[in-house]
């Protein structure tokens, strides 16, 4: 087991790519073991029919991806919960009994204990409480993310097989605002409606942007934005519909930051203070 472990709590396959994909890059890059719960199976995520050739399903599909992008990103475990994808919010697949969004809360915190006690992360990253851009699979690894951390020290909280094992700090992903703005002024100039925006047109950005929380992290990515591109190719099905790619020389000048919200240790000032997720952590 290394000694720099760092949890990735997220939603769907591909989140790991789209989203964290030039930080989890380096830090597997500088030897960091960096885990994934993956909970759902993206069982909802709009596909093309000819992507299926080869596979009996859409979640079969999306979670072959997921391997391919964890291969190439270096991430070990991954940890999949197997809930069914919620879809968008108030949707009838948001209804079923079987997705997470309708899943109880405390049995996916639990789930979520007993990974954090048998990975033993220092370091637990997961989304803002907006779920990014507001989808209730987001929300709801988030919901249960956050009550595992201040759970999994406790030695009151009883699971299977694990010590008690407390993390040292917690974060939500923060979405890029430049990048963001940058992307909202293209859509304007394009003529398209910014609260409408995705394959499905059930994207909010507006949204997203007055959801955003303050950023104490900026991890440097520049050198791990190849890296990126491969992982997040590896999710071939859910590529088109995306933001419009913007030339490597912009991406490394507006993108070359991945940033974060530090949950705890609770910052004192909303600014950025640290370049290393990692900065403060006692290691073993």
């Amino acid at each position: 087991m290394s000694n720099r472990r760092l949890l990735f709590s997220l939603a769907h396959p591909d989140d790991e790519s789209f989203g964290s994909g030039g930080t989890i890059a380096r830090y597997v890059a500088e030897g960091a073991e960096v885990s994934l719960i993956c909970a759902t199976n993206g069982d909802v995520g709009t596909v093309a029919p000819e992507m299926l050739n080869g596979y009996r399903s859409v979640a079969e599909l999306r979670l072959a991806e997921l391997r391919c992008a964890a291969a190439t990103l270096g991430l070990q475990p991954v940890i999949e919960l197997g809930y069914r994808d919620s879809g968008m919010m108030h949707s009838a697949t948001s209804e079923d009994p079987a997705c997470l969004w309708q899943a109880p809360r405390e049995e996916v915190t639990r789930r979520v204990v007993e990974v954090i006690r048998q990975v033993r992360p220092q370091v637990v990253v997961t989304f803002n409480r907006y779920g990014g851009y507001g989808h209730p699979d987001h929300i709801a690894i988030q919901r249960a993310t956050v009550e595992a951390f201040k759970l999994a020290g406790d030695p009151q909280y009883h699971t299977n097989g694990h010590a008690p094992y407390q993390p040292q700090k917690l974060y939500y992903t923060a979405f890029p605002t430049r990048m963001l703005r940058l992307m909202l002024s293209i859509m304007r100039a394009r003529g398209r409606d910014p609260r409408r925006f995705g394959r499905n047109q059930d994207i909010d950005m507006l949204a997203i942007l007055e959801n955003v929380e303050p950023a104490h992290a900026a991890v440097d990515v520049r050198r791990y934005l190849r890296a990126w591109d491969e992982a997040s190719a590896c999710h071939a099905s859910q590529i088109s519909g995306g933001f419009p790619r913007l030339p490597m020389a912009i991406r490394q000048a507006l993108g070359s930051h991945q940033r974060f919200t530090r949950v705890y240790p609770q910052p004192a000032y909303n600014r950025i203070d640290e370049d290393d997720l990692f900065a403060g952590v006692k290691l073993d």
